[in-house]
């Protein structure tokens, strides 16, 4: 019986589980060696040269329109608060904690997907969300 093939999607989604499990450790450590704020810019810089390099060997399209450009730049806006306040975060409390409620970030999308986007509400999708907020409690515990 052969390995089961696994689709690029899941691939890069465990890449991305791996690398941010990784980064949150190494970010903690980071925190409490020197100023949060800091050591979150020092981070985000590296990202976004790691990104730009990748966008330059993959062979991704240059092409921004303004739609494009300006939902990009919203998300960085979002994405630069959240990385900051997640150091800030691991300065001052537990990792476990920190972490896990960072990773709750699936529940605003989930939210919003339903109440903005059209996404459809089921049972199942609200069992789900419950359930996942049941498991922070825990986790913080």
């Amino acid at each position: 019986m052969g390995v089961p093939e696994l689709s690029s999607a899941v691939l890069f989604g465990l890449l991305t589980m791996v690398s941010w499990g990784i980064w949150i450790v190494v970010g903690n450590a980071a925190s409490e060696s020197m100023d949060p704020v800091t050591a979150a810019a020092i981070s985000y810089i590296v990202a976004a040269v790691l990104a730009a390099g990748f966008v330059m060997v993959s062979g991704a399209s240059m092409a921004v329109t303004p739609r494009g450009g300006a939902l990009a730049s919203v998300a960085g806006v979002f994405a630069g608060i959240g990385f900051v306040s997640m150091y800030v975060g691991l300065s001052r409390g537990s990792t476990t904690v920190v972490s896990t409620l960072g990773a709750m970030y699936f529940v605003v999308a989930a939210v919003i997907g339903m109440a903005a986007l059209g996404d459809e509400i089921t049972v199942t999708r609200v069992v789900g969300l419950l359930l996942a907020g049941v498991g922070v409690v825990l986790v913080a515990r």
